[in-house]
């Protein structure tokens, strides 16, 4: 049977001895903030890869003389070397649809652009973007290239007439108060926060465990290897849940970030350290001695720590990279605490959690199977 008091005592030993550490209490809370305050400060750079836009045509027709410019236009934006052009029926609430899918890259062709082009008169494109993303400029420069393009087609087509089409670009952003750096940021770097500190604790306690035969000694107490697992996902959900209030607060009043306080992060902060908990004793509890554990440590954790969005957002990204990025843990938690504290995008939250819980429950259900007390 599971004791609640075992597990709390072990907890209370284990907290102890981590509140002593003062490596331990640098890396799990200070150095976050720390790459807050850098990151924080600095705008962010460029990208490479084509990046997924999405575009709503409302030029409807009529089309003069079958000729539909505004579908001519998305064709060539498709056809270039940096985007790539996702349509949206006309009838979707294009910022809430941008929302809903947790984008922030989109063009608007408003209605009448083909009649409005044809004869002459200025017509305006919406491109939709975050301001601070690194998507955001290669898409603006693009539409505006291809803008400029057709301008200077109709007039070496149009030369005569007085009053030449000009294609303005209008921007517009998902969400007016999430314009800063630092809202995508935040979330990035509580995922990382809940990956590190209890993966390369777990790595190496586990394994310095095994080596000392401290394991040994334990399997001559009461306690459980479920409990002795529990009693350090506990104590890492409460040293998250710390950190995340601390970034969180060091963002708002060090950046003025806005970033949405919900109850649908509570999930993420209570399976995101149980996953990398399990995780990191899976990996100490496997390898022979405490300086493999910390290699296979690291090939564990450095993918997930700049694959899955910590750092630099998934679009930006070749797509054999995006496709491995859906298949790292890590990617379900930024994902999520980017659905549900800047887009707001509860359906999208609901399935990051789903699938975080499932690979967690497996997770843990292994590193239960394969840690031993005692070696064979």
């Amino acid at each position: 049977m599971v004791s609640g008091k075992r597990i709390f005592s072990d907890f209370k030993v284990f907290s102890r001895g981590y509140l002593r550490n003062k490596f331990g209490l640098f890396f799990g809370l200070v150095f976050p903030v720390i790459l807050i305050l850098i990151f924080g400060a600095i705008f962010a750079g460029g990208s490479t890869g084509k990046v997924n836009v999405y575009a709503q045509n409302l030029d409807t027709g009529p089309f003069p003389n079958g000729q539909n410019i505004s579908a001519a236009f998305l064709d060539q934006l498709n056809a270039s070397s940096t985007i790539t052009v996702i349509t949206v029926n006309p009838s979707e609430n294009f910022s809430k649809y941008l929302a809903d899918h947790s984008a922030s890259d989109g063009i608007v062709i408003p209605a009448n652009f083909t009649v409005n082009y044809i004869t002459g008169h200025q017509l305006n494109l919406t491109v939709y973007g975050n301001p601070t993303s690194s998507t955001s400029g290669i898409v603006s420069g693009t539409v505006g290239g291809y803008a400029n393009y057709f301008n200077l087609n109709y007039f070496q087509t149009k030369y005569n007439d007085t009053t030449p089409a000009i294609i303005d670009i209008t921007p517009a952003n998902v969400n007016t108060q999430q314009t800063k750096y630092i809202d995508f940021l935040i979330p990035g770097l509580i995922g990382f926060s809940i990956l590190t500190s209890p993966m390369f604790s777990l790595v190496n306690i586990s394994s310095e465990y095994k080596k000392s035969k401290l394991f040994k000694q334990l399997s001559l107490t009461p306690l459980t290897k479920m409990e002795w697992l529990a009693s350090k996902m506990i104590w890492y959900i409460v040293l998250t849940i710390a950190g995340f209030l601390l970034m969180v607060g060091v963002g708002i009043f060090a950046f003025g970030a806005h970033v949405a306080i919900t109850p649908w992060l509570i999930p993420f902060l209570i399976l995101g350290p149980m996953l990398f908990a399990a995780l990191g004793m899976l990996v100490g509890t496997v390898t022979k001695n405490p300086e493999t554990a910390g290699v296979i440590g690291n090939i564990v954790t450095f993918p997930m720590m700049f694959l899955a969005g910590t750092f630099f957002p998934i679009s930006s990204m070749p797509q054999y990279l995006q496709t491995f990025a859906h298949v790292l843990p890590l990617f379900y938690v930024t994902e999520g605490l980017n659905n549900a504290m800047v887009y707001g995008n509860i359906s999208g939250t609901i399935i990051d959690i789903a699938v975080l819980g499932i690979i967690t429950l497996v997770i843990f259900v292994l590193a239960v199977k394969l840690f031993k007390w005692r070696e064979d």
